[in-house]
């Protein structure tokens, strides 16, 4: 199976660049303009640590500005009309300061349903959406049951995104937008409207041209029917950036766009809760299994007394792996290490394990595709600890 089955695309998405040489003529003619109409204004107008009014010679503030002017065509009026709502409400919201809150009675959410973790190929930061723990009607009832909750759940999610903004650049040739990967699997489709659509208004009105691509993952088939009902709630612009990946195939999809070193490992990589604490991880190679093949991978040159450890991880797995370390000496025995097992399809979590040797050899990974005809992408890394002297 090719590497980008299962993933689905607008041709028309391109990255926008923010760097003045970049601009077309009317572009920059239009940036003047809105700089012209902030020039006037009464009080002075600040987003996300930029000041745009009076009109400011900080080249963050042109980034900021052409976010507006792209999320409106390029229409000065609209645009200056969308800015000056964007900034009442981030006033009367209290947008500036929410990012230090401490949100009460949404512990069991944090980490969850909404979360910054690492960053994609390009560098952009990446923000994971799971809405599967609504399934549970007392979590549901807990955290969304009225209107109260309501608000205060908005309010958490767009302390989330203001701690995402405050990982870009907002400045030309910076990276000035981020990622959202969001999990389908589980998600309740009538129960989550009201919130659904109130987090995507939101969003569009007061986050312009903050993502730069938006990836659905466990897609299941009702999704059209999900589709039809946001879609009048996105701007052409905004589906443009849409990737779908239906189940089975989210690993495949993630891979494209993001290292598996920060991938989470429910979605197939070798992330785990914590691991990015401790400063940037230990990078990952990539393969990919054909349908049919097997794969070895020998790990050579390990001393004896000394410990490996290893993450491995196949996208939708249904494969049989295993582990042995092979001695140097050849009148000593192989250990198994692993037995050879079957890990089921959907079992996306990495595996981790460790051995410390008796003698000099090598490991080998075992990861037999043979049954199936399927091609998986996956990912390994390795550590191997001296012994004591």
């Amino acid at each position: 199976m090719e590497a980008a089955a299962g993933l689905q695309r607008s041709s028309s998405f391109k990255e926008d660049s923010y760097l003045a040489s970049s601009l077309k003529p009317a572009e920059k003619k239009a940036l003047q303009e809105l700089k012209q109409l902030l020039s006037t204004s009464p009080k002075p107008i600040s987003m996300w640590g930029v000041p745009i009014a009076p009109a400011a010679a900080d080249e963050r503030a042109d980034v900021v500005l052409l976010k507006f002017l792209r999320a409106r065509d390029f229409d000065v009026g609209e645009a200056h009309a969308m800015l000056l709502r964007c900034a009442e409400w981030r006033r009367e919201f209290g947008a500036d300061g929410v990012a230090e809150e401490e949100m009460v009675g949404l512990k069991e959410v944090e980490g969850v349903v909404a979360y910054m973790h690492g960053w994609d190929r390009r560098g952009h930061p990446v923000c994971y959406n799971a809405y599967g723990v609504f399934k549970d009607a007392a979590v549901y009832e807990r955290v969304l049951g009225d209107a109260d909750k309501l608000q205060r759940f908005l309010r958490w999610r767009v302390q989330v995104m203001e701690r995402g903004v405050r990982l870009l650049h907002l400045r030309p040739g910076g990276v000035n937008s981020i990622i959202q990967v969001t999990d389908l699997k589980d998600m309740p489709k009538r129960e989550l409207r009201a919130a659904s659509n109130h987090i995507l208004s939101l969003f569009q009105d007061n986050y312009p041209e903050m993502v730069a691509r938006k990836v659905f993952i466990n897609v299941p088939w009702y999704f059209s029917v999900l589709y039809a009902m946001i879609s009048p709630f996105l701007t052409e612009r905004t589906k443009s950036k849409f990737v779908i990946a239906r189940e089975g195939n989210v690993a495949e999809t993630l891979h494209k766009f993001i290292r598996p070193e920060f991938v989470p490992v429910q979605y197939g990589g070798l992330s785990r809760p914590g691991d990015l604490q401790n400063g940037p991880p230990k990078p990952a190679t990539e393969f990919a299994i054909k349908g049919g093949e097997q794969v070895n991978l020998e790990i050579d040159g390990i001393e004896g007394g000394a410990t490996i450890a290893w993450d491995v991880a196949v996208g939708g797995w249904d494969v049989d792996y295993g582990a042995e370390f092979v001695p140097s000496d050849e009148g000593s025995y192989t250990v198994v290490v692993q037995k050879t097992r079957r890990i089921p399809a959907g079992a996306e979590e990495a595996v981790h394990d460790a051995f410390t040797t008796k003698e000099a050899g090598k490991m080998v990974l075992s990861i037999d595709n043979t049954n199936s005809r399927r091609r998986k992408v996956a990912a390994y890394r390795y550590c191997v600890r001296k012994p004591p002297m």
